[in-house]
């Protein structure tokens, strides 16, 4: 399973991709918002730091003609950049056209079986499965990541399930539990997935008694 990190901010973005645990970054329209730059400016960074690398950046138009303009210009900007297109009538019109002409598309806000199939039939690159926001409203979110899982398998779809509005390390596990193609998630939630209090323990058990051995690596 690809790991993304979902954000815009770069100092995020340069750590993690130091750690060697992403493979992409997904934004949208909020977390560009929140850093103050130029929304080009901004993801062409990221995808000089990030690469290679899927780097998932959004339209904002609400209707076909609009988003596959969009489309074309933010596509134009770095080859690894796949356009985010909401999961809408107008959307889905978009993706076809993109798709084939060869520009890759996320279709994100999915939430159900039914979208992701529709995404699916339209040619999507990846499905983005939100499903933090499902569980807020005490739904199962990793249901229909499940579901989408099992339909692409069962008939041939192209497209990869990306499980995104993850909220803990856990959304992460079952993600891969699922079989998920990928998962986004924020800069906290990968700190997270390093972290054990036994592996802390541990490592200060080990020191200690190095200490008090007396041994060296050097000299």
């Amino acid at each position: 399973m690809k790991l993304f990190l979902d954000t815009a901010n770069i100092e995020e973005i340069r750590t993690a991709w130091s750690w060697g645990a992403i493979e992409g970054v997904t934004t949208n329209p909020s977390l560009v918002a929140k850093e103050g730059r130029p929304f080009k400016e901004i993801v062409r960074e990221i995808c000089e730091i990030v690469n290679p690398g899927d780097i998932s950046a959004e339209v904002v138009s609400l209707d076909a003609e609009g988003m596959i303009r969009e489309a074309r210009e933010v596509a134009s900007w770095h080859p690894n950049i796949v356009v985010k297109i909401p999961m809408t009538k107008e959307g889905m019109k978009a993706v076809r056209a993109l798709s084939q002409e060869g520009i890759r598309c996320n279709v994100t806000l999915v939430f159900t079986l039914a979208q992701a199939f529709l995404a699916a039939k339209a040619g999507a690159y990846y499905i983005s499965n939100f499903v933090g926001r499902v569980d807020d409203i005490s739904s199962e979110g990793m249901d229909a990541v499940r579901d989408t899982v099992n339909m692409i398998k069962e008939y041939g779809f192209k497209s990869q399930v990306l499980v995104a509005s993850v909220r803990h390390p856990m959304h992460v596990i079952e993600a891969l539990r699922a079989g998920a193609h990928a998962c986004t998630v924020p800069f906290k939630v990968l700190e997270q997935l390093y972290q054990h209090p036994l592996t802390d323990i541990g490592i200060q058990r080990f020191l200690a008694d190095w200490e008090k051995s007396g041994a060296k690596i050097f000299g």
